[in-house]
Order: C-alpha cells, then sequence, then structure tokens
C-alpha cells in the first residue's frame, strides 16, 4: 500500500513535559489494526465496545458500565453533568485540573459551579471538603452535590483507598455524591500496589473517568458508572456534549487492549519508577528541592528560573509556578533510564554554570 506520509520529527527525542507527549504502545497501535477492516455497527453497538464492558467488570464489578468518550475533559464534563442538577455544584480541590486545565468546559459547557479548596498536597479530606459543603437551602448559593477528586492528583501524590473511603462516606452522609477524576488511575494503582477497585467502587466511588490517553492509548477515555442509582441520561448527557464517537470500536479496542492483560500496569509502573530514578537523582544536586512527595510518575521541583530556561532549550517541560521557580517534571510508559541520566547531567552542568 502507497503512502506519501513523511516522519515529521525524531523518535527518539523525549522530554518530561508530559506523559501527554509520548506516542502510542505499540500493543495499542496493534490493536488499532486488528479493529480495523469490514464494517461494524456504529455509535458503539460493536463487538469491541461489548466486549470492554466485560473487561472493565473485571476490574470494577460487575454493575460497572463504561462509556467510551473522545478525551479526558469530555469524560469529566459528561460524569459531572451527570451527577447533578442544574442547580448543582461540585466541591474539588483548588488545583483540580477540573478547575484549572479545562478552559472553563464545567462552567460554560456543562453549566456546573465549581467549590474549590485550597489543599496543602493537592489532595481533599473530609475536613476541607466541609469548607464548601454548606448551604443545600440557600437559594443564593449553588448546591453542593458532588465532590471530585483526583488519583492521582495533579501534584503527583496519592490517595490510600482509606481517604478515599473517609471521603465517600463523608460526601454520602451529606447527600452528595463522588466523582474521581483518573486520567492516571493506572499510576496510582501501579503506585499502591493494589487493583483499581480497592480505591474506587469498594470504596464508594460512584462515578469514574478512565484515563487511556496517558498510558500509551493514541486518544480515548471512557466514564465508568460504579454506582447506576448515581446518574441519569448518561448517553442522552455524552451524545449532548460532543462526546459519542462513531467509530466507537476505535476507542474501545484501544481500553481492552489495556486492560484486558496488564499493559496498562506495566505502563505505569515504568512511568513511576522512571520518575522515582529522576527524583533520586535531582536529591543528590545541591539547590534543586523537590516540593512533593514523589508517588506516581511526576516530580516538582523549585530550582533557580534561569537553570530552568537554560534547561528548556535542551529537555522539554513546564513551569508549574513560574514566580516561584516550580517547575513539573513528568516521565511516560516509554520514558527511558537513559533519558532520565541524560537530563540529570543537564541539570548539574545548568546548576553549575
Amino acid at each position: 500500500m502507497r503512502t506519501d506520509a513523511r516522519r515529521h520529527h525524531d523518535p527518539q527525542v523525549r522530554g518530561f513535559a508530559s506523559d501527554n507527549y509520548a506516542g502510542a504502545h505499540p500493543e495499542v497501535l496493534a490493536a488499532i489494526d486488528l479493529a480495523n477492516g469490514g464494517h461494524q455497527v456504529a455509535y458503539g453497538e460493536d463487538d469491541y465496545t461489548g466486549h470492554l464492558q466485560r473487561v472493565m467488570h473485571s476490574h470494577f464489578g460487575p454493575t460497572a458500565e463504561a462509556f467510551p468518550v473522545f478525551n479526558g475533559t469530555g469524560a469529566n464534563v459528561v460524569a459531572l453533568q451527570a451527577l447533578t442538577d442544574r442547580w448543582g455544584a461540585v466541591i474539588c480541590a483548588e488545583s483540580a485540573h477540573i478547575n484549572v486545565d479545562e478552559g472553563g468546559a464545567p462552567e460554560r459547557m456543562g453549566g456546573l459551579k465549581l467549590l474549590t479548596v485550597p489543599t496543602p498536597d493537592g489532595k481533599l479530606t473530609p475536613e476541607l471538603i466541609d469548607r464548601q459543603a454548606y448551604g443545600w437551602d440557600d437559594e443564593h448559593r449553588a448546591m453542593p452535590q458532588v465532590v471530585s477528586i483526583t488519583q492521582n492528583t495533579e501534584l503527583g501524590t496519592v490517595y490510600t483507598p482509606d481517604e478515599i473511603r473517609a471521603i465517600c462516606d463523608h460526601a454520602h452522609e451529606r447527600g452528595m455524591k463522588v466523582h474521581l477524576d483518573g486520567a492516571r488511575i493506572a499510576n496510582a494503582a501501579a503506585s499502591l500496589d493494589v487493583p483499581m477497585r480497592t480505591f474506587t467502587n469498594t470504596v464508594g466511588v460512584d462515578v469514574l473517568s478512565f484515563g487511556g490517553t496517558k498510558n500509551g492509548a493514541l486518544f480515548g477515555e471512557a466514564v465508568v458508572v460504579l454506582n447506576p442509582d448515581a446518574v441519569r441520561a448518561m448517553k442522552h448527557l455524552r451524545k449532548l456534549s460532543m462526546q459519542l464517537a462513531s467509530k466507537m470500536r476505535f476507542v474501545s479496542v484501544q481500553l481492552e487492549a489495556l486492560l484486558a492483560k496488564d499493559l496498562w500496569l506495566r505502563n505505569a509502573r515504568h512511568a513511576n519508577a522512571m520518575a522515582q530514578r529522576l527524583a533520586e537523582g535531582v536529591r543528590a544536586i545541591d539547590g534543586v528541592e523537590i516540593l512533593y512527595p514523589v508517588q506516581a510518575n511526576a516530580v516538582f521541583a523549585r530550582l533557580p528560573h534561569a537553570v530552568s530556561e537554560r534547561l528548556q532549550k535542551r529537555f522539554r517541560f513546564y513551569f508549574w509556578d513560574e514566580t516561584a521557580g516550580d517547575v513539573r517534571w513528568m516521565c511516560a510508559f516509554d520514558t527511558r533510564e537513559d533519558d532520565v541520566d541524560a537530563f540529570l547531567q543537564a541539570l548539574k552542568e545548568e546548576m553549575a554554570r
């Protein structure tokens, strides 16, 4: 078969800006090719989406139902809409992705009010939730109906199952539901060394946004309904939110490739291990401070601004708080030990200048 496409990048170049920078895992690409050819029913009535439901049951129990979507923002907006009334509000950490990195989509597209809480480490607690969990009968205030947490958090920290259970119990006692943004859920499970169900449906999470892209998928996430009684009209909301893929088999087969065996866990363990290697090397460099516990595949650090600017010319990464000199370094499923070691050497050289 002839193709006129050309490669426009060097596949040997890797940075530490985001796990979204990584390509798709070869096993995922092979699965897409496997699903290609012939005709399959559109809009999720295909065999691959049907089989994905059985795969999800093996991870999250027999009542779990997956609704594949295009991306993480779509997953979060659809999930939160399904959990709230028009007058409802969502309590989340101030650093939550839904608050700072989704371009206002929950508010503008979902019509939701976000009630944010500052946290020291990206993690909510029952006590922090109570700073916003009030005023249910006050018509002048958006009604708190959902608590949204991220696992692992935007600061790279990981909730324990007991911490999530305490949040779920607290939220449910107050008549609220719990949404978990699992863009990096695989990294959290690998860090905790437990099945994903241990800190989701087993402890009371109602709806999960399941992430695939950061863990080796080409594109595609899923809203996973863990508690059917907590949501309504999911399929209608997915369509209304422009997240219904016509050729859904190509989203579903990617998630199946990750989840049917252990690819999701292998990828996450490797990314986490590379972050640990990076953190160990950084700790040995004077003048560089690691800001948060390194529990998944992210390293947050503080170093001189000028050093970061010079280092960015050699490796891609982002400032987290440019004023303070805080940066974020992310590892992915395809990060190599040589990549980490080369970055550490460059960091040492720039710090010595």
